[in-house]
């Protein structure tokens, strides 16, 4: 069996974890497999990005500024889909939820739009979707409870994620900080995209956010970073000026550059 028919193939076995809902202080919230938060909406403001870390995965936008078209494996409560389609106009999202439970939820529950020329949401495996060069973002964002599934982070999916982004590309991957698989998680990725790899700490939430880079330039000046940040800060609302200083923390830098890939 291929790397990405056994992949498939673990994905396909998985059991259906419960799935609650429950408010907070104007804060509705959604749990896959236990306690933990998946995702969230402030009743007063749902089309924002509630959640500290989804905030963070926006930093792609510092290295991809316009994508076109996006691929978004697990939806949650839609934070980030009703974002991008608010947000982000020039970009087509079809998001891939493998429980239909989800989707329900979150267009019951969490505003999610119907879907139209720049959303589609279809219940299904995410992995089956990846075929060469079908976006230009691909977003994975998929736990139960705290733990991602083990399949979403090996090698195989990895290299299939590089041959499904155009170049220049994004793939945006949610990790928690104590995930015991992170380092191995991160080599893997690394492999797949020739080192070409960034992370950073979301500010708030216990989350590492890795963006893997495909065409980008091999470094950038923490000028031209930072100079980007404050404009699209303007535009979003979102603290862009510090998702840089987070990755100065994690990221390599020479000569006062970022440096996207090593080597070169």
């Amino acid at each position: 069996m291929k790397p990405l028919e056994r992949l498939r193939a673990a994905l396909r076995k998985r059991r259906r974890p419960a799935l609650t809902v429950s408010e907070e202080r104007g804060v509705r919230q959604l749990h896959v497999g236990g306690e933990a938060i998946q995702s969230a909406m402030r009743l007063e403001d749902p089309w924002a990005l509630e959640l500290d870390y989804t905030r963070s995965m926006m930093a792609f936008l510092l290295f991809h500024p316009a994508p076109r078209r996006a691929l978004m494996i697990g939806l949650g409560g839609g934070s980030l889909a009703k974002f991008f389609h608010r947000r982000l106009p020039g970009l087509r999202t079809r998001c891939v939820e493998l429980d239909e439970r989800v989707i329900a939820a979150a267009r019951a529950l969490f505003h999610l739009p119907p879907d139209d020329e720049r959303l589609n949401v279809v219940q299904g495996d995410g992995v089956e979707m990846l075929e060469p060069e079908c976006c230009d973002l691909l977003v994975v964002d998929v736990f139960e409870d705290e733990a991602m599934p083990a399949a979403l982070a090996s090698q195989a999916f990895f290299d299939a994620a590089w041959c499904a982004l155009e170049e220049p590309g994004a793939l945006v991957v949610n990790f928690m900080d104590d995930d015991r698989d992170f380092e191995g998680s991160l080599q893997r990725l690394e492999r797949a995209f020739g080192g070409s790899v960034l992370c950073l700490h979301a500010l708030r939430d216990p989350n590492v956010i890795a963006l893997a880079l495909k065409g980008a330039p091999p470094r950038i000046s923490w000028w031209a970073l930072c100079d980007g940040a404050e404009d699209l800060e303007r535009r979003y609302g979102l603290p862009f000026p510090r998702y840089v200083h987070a990755l100065r923390h994690m990221n390599r830098s020479d000569d006062g550059d970022l440096v996207i890939s090593p080597g070169q």
